[in-house]
């Protein structure tokens, strides 16, 4: 459980850092800033790196969490950096992210207690 724990943390303070890096800027502005796209392509790949490794039955049990979703990310990003669309980063950070990290924040709680 203590590695599972550590994973989901990783998951949400990667989103979190991701939405922070993101805030209200558009894709254009992120593109034009090379540390700033660096820093993002990362917290995506550490996102979906710590999503592929948590255990089958959390997945399972919890498939309200886009697992899938921020693996398949991850393996685009890595394999594919060169031809990231960074408008679809954004796009995922505004929409997606934020109910995924209410529900890894509510997930840590409960296996927290």
């Amino acid at each position: 459980m203590r590695r599972e724990l550590l994973l989901l943390r990783e998951m949400r303070d990667a989103a979190s850092t991701i939405r922070d890096l993101v805030g209200q800027d558009t894709a254009e502005a992120i593109e034009s800033d090379s540390v700033r796209r660096a820093a993002l392509l990362w917290h995506f790949t550490v996102l979906g790196e710590a999503a592929n490794q948590v255990p089958a039955e959390t997945r399972d049990a919890h498939r309200e969490i886009a697992w899938r979703g921020a693996t398949r990310m991850r393996n685009r990003i890595v394999h594919g950096y060169w031809d990231v669309d960074i408008e679809t980063l954004v796009a995922t950070a505004a929409d997606d992210l934020p109910a995924m990290i209410t529900a890894l924040e509510r997930l840590i709680r409960d296996l927290d207690e």
